[in-house]
């Protein structure tokens, strides 16, 4: 399963602060409970680093710095599973990390969640099971036992 991370698993404040996003941080807990793999394709600046792991490395930097949660986030769910973009036309909606993740996860099927339908709609047109988090009246992350029986 994939997040993109802002307004998604994290939610950053007015004043420039960063948490998690309601419920995701016990929505992690459990997929990490019950064995599920996660990553992040998220949009980051190509010039953090010439790769993912770079990227990944500084992304965690700037979140971190700007923390106020209880819990730190739980980037240890994620090593080496953040997927960002190489270059400026690699950010998303263009559809090349999600081709990435596609291609790194075998013959599993593959979730994607975030919170913009432009996203939502990208994953779904190349084979993702989607899920557009924080709509009104659904669950806000789509619930773990729907993703078990995928």
């Amino acid at each position: 399963m994939y997040f993109d991370l802002g307004e998604t698993l994290l939610h950053t404040a007015a004043d420039g602060t960063t948490d998690y996003q309601r419920g995701a941080a016990s929505y992690l807990r459990v997929l990490r409970e019950r064995h599920i793999k996660v990553g992040l394709i998220t949009n980051v600046p190509p010039s953090w680093g010439t790769t993912d792991t770079e990227r990944a490395a500084r992304l965690r930097e700037e979140v971190d710095a700007t923390w106020q949660g209880p819990v730190r986030f739980a980037w240890k769910d994620f090593e080496g599973r953040i997927l960002t973009p190489r270059t400026e036309s690699e950010r998303k909606p263009a559809p090349v990390l999600w081709q990435r993740a596609k291609a790194d996860s075998g013959r599993c099927r593959v979730v994607y969640q975030a919170e913009t339908a432009e996203e939502v709609m990208v994953a779904s047109s190349l084979g993702f099971v989607p899920y557009q988090v924080s709509r009104p009246h659904r669950p806000a992350f789509l619930p773990v036992e729907l993703i078990e029986l995928l």
